[in-house]
């Protein structure tokens, strides 16, 4: 991600974001691989914007360098 070679730190928001919290970069070139490759399931989104928060808290804190 531009500005963070070693990429974007846990609980920060992506700067690519919009104000409806849409990617600004989906479909570009420069989007980053990992942002791509992440495929959203219902285990991930569950019912609610909470709870996919939470899911994706916990996968940015088990994978942390």
């Amino acid at each position: 991600m531009p500005g963070w070679p070693r990429g974007k730190a846990a609980g920060v928001p992506c700067p690519h974001l919009d104000g409806a919290l849409r990617c600004m970069l989906f479909g570009q070139p420069e989007r980053p691989a990992v942002c791509s490759s992440l495929r959203p399931s219902a285990d991930m989104c569950g019912d609610n914007r909470e709870h996919a928060m939470r899911f994706l808290h916990r996968l940015e804190q088990a994978t942390r360098p």
